[in-house]
């Protein structure tokens, strides 16, 4: 048993019940998963880069306590956003009243509303735009292709935004990404931000939708990922939200077993969803976990997890498991 900071010591004193238990019981076995010798994807939904989960993933990410991620494009973008143009957000704690004229003039005055956090259009989305469209205009030129997040990691790695940076960058988990070249994959990429500035770009000839590899390419890559990693103990799936972050990458291990007829292709080796969705069936994030049994995903005796409650309280509790602290 490693040693305890205060966190971890007060959760396990105080979280005995209900979906505080579940919180306990999952963060125990993400941690026996990993010292078993196990690796682990996180997917994230959401805005969870907006929430600033990037304070406790990052280090998750600098101590290999995640190997993978799967994430929405937002995600991608909103980790860096926050990066370069912290001081210029704007937070609204009485968000549920606004009405909506309040929400126009928010749109009047260059905010993007997520919650009750606002994101400034100019110093945020502009300050990107401006620098990855040389890198796009670039690969264009030189007929080269590069997956979304390939683009993003440059820009770290160029040191451009460096000048823009209003947070610590240990902060920031798409540079702790960076920094350790993690595997990211990013389904529906098209449909964040970034994404549509891309389109617009293509639609005006700029640049061809070629240069920005696809979600079908993305799924070849994790294939061959998944088969490479898969042994010993396998691969974890820790999934923070629903949708597409997680629905995606998770439905790998039934296309290989069932339509490229890899009859010994493991199951994922553990299953943890933290969900604030109503628990259905016939809802994918609802869903509980016996669910993904008949869908080839997961297996009887794979661990698995729900807990209901809001990721941005959840998620950090459990990675301060992880990490001792």
């Amino acid at each position: 048993m490693k040693n305890r900071g205060p966190v971890s010591k007060f959760i396990e004193y105080n979280f005995r019940h209900f979906n505080a238990a579940a919180l306990m019981d999952a963060a125990k076995a993400y941690e026996k998963h990993l010292d078993e010798g196990g690796k682990m994807m996180i997917t994230l939904a959401g805005a969870m880069s907006t929430a600033e989960l990037g304070v406790s993933l990052a280090e998750m990410i600098r101590q290999d306590k995640v190997h993978i991620i799967s994430c929405t494009g937002a995600n991608l973008e909103e980790d860096l956003m926050n990066l370069v143009a912290h001081n210029h957000y704007k937070r609204i704690p009485n968000y549920r009243d606004l009405s909506p004229q309040d929400e126009w003039e928010l749109l009047e005055n260059g905010f993007n509303r997520v919650t009750d956090t606002c994101i400034p259009e100019e110093e945020a989305f502009r300050r990107l735009q401006k620098h990855i469209y040389k890198l796009w205009k670039e690969a264009d030129t030189e007929g080269k292709r590069y997956f979304p997040h390939e683009y993003m990691y440059e820009l770290i790695r160029s040191g451009v935004l460096e000048q823009y940076y209003q947070i610590d960058p240990k902060d920031s988990w798409m540079v702790a990404a960076a920094e350790k070249n993690l595997p990211i994959v990013v389904p529906g990429w098209e449909d964040s931000t970034m994404g549509n500035i891309f389109a617009s770009y293509c639609i005006k000839g700029d640049v061809k939708p070629s240069v920005v590899k696809s979600g079908i390419e993305y799924m070849v890559w994790l294939a061959d990922y998944y088969i490479k990693n898969s042994s010993g103990k396998g691969i974890g799936f820790f999934q923070i939200g629903g949708g597409i972050a997680g629905d995606f990458p998770i439905c790998v291990v039934p296309m290989l077993y069932q339509d490229l007829e890899m009859e010994n292709i493991p199951f994922w080796s553990y299953f943890c969803q933290i969900s604030d969705s109503t628990t259905s069936y016939g809802s994918y994030s609802g869903a509980v976990p016996n669910e993904k049994i008949t869908w080839g995903k997961l297996g009887i005796d794979t661990p698995k997890f729900v807990i209901e409650s809001d990721a941005a309280i959840v998620a950090p509790l459990i990675f301060a498991w992880i990490l001792g602290q």
